[in-house]
């Protein structure tokens, strides 16, 4: 059986983790309405992509 033969120090713990973390997801605003919106992303509130109308939305 695979036993370690010293304990992992919490120097060589931490480095392992440093790559272990979340980022928020970026968040752009939508050019038409302001609202805010993901990148790459159709407006749910107005329906347009790129400042052109794809979809029509009910109020």
């Amino acid at each position: 059986m695979a036993v370690p033969k010293r304990r992992t120090s919490k120097s060589r713990r931490d480095k392992r983790r440093t790559h272990k973390v979340l980022t928020p997801p970026t968040i752009s605003t939508c050019k038409k309405c302001g609202e805010p919106k993901l990148p790459h992303h159709i407006c749910e509130k107005c329906g347009t992509y790129n400042e052109k109308q794809i979809l029509t939305v009910k109020e």
